[in-house]
């Protein structure tokens, strides 16, 4: 269950998050299960193992603005940097970041699913 407790321990910066929701932490947590069913980080794996940096780029950049507007911290950081690198064409290993944020989505799924 995404609680704004939980959601804290889980590293989110949830008072940034709310913020910028105008102080409702309702559409907050909304905002935050609408990320829950997206599916572009497996998108962005591909793309890279494909060679295909422009639209991973794009991918990525998309991913890192709303992991972003809703401070998901520990995905957003992983995203941000792959977008970095990608946006220098940097020729690196990403999977650590793509593991790494395909690790961290699946605790906010987790945390998602959990009952109270």
């Amino acid at each position: 269950m995404l609680t704004v407790e939980n959601l804290r321990g889980y590293g989110a910066n949830v008072d940034e998050g709310i913020k910028r929701c105008l102080d409702d932490e309702d559409f907050y947590i909304d905002l935050v299960k609408s990320a829950i069913p997206d599916e572009r980080i497996d998108e962005l794996e591909q793309c890279i193992k494909a060679g295909e940096l422009d639209k991973a780029f794009e991918i990525a950049h998309a991913l890192k603005g709303m992991y972003g507007n809703i401070s998901i911290t520990p995905i957003y950081e992983p995203i941000s940097e792959i977008t970095e690198l990608l946006r220098d064409r940097k020729d690196t290993d990403y999977a650590p970041y793509i593991a790494r944020a395909k690790e961290q989505k699946q605790k906010l799924i987790d945390l998602y699913n959990a009952r109270k």
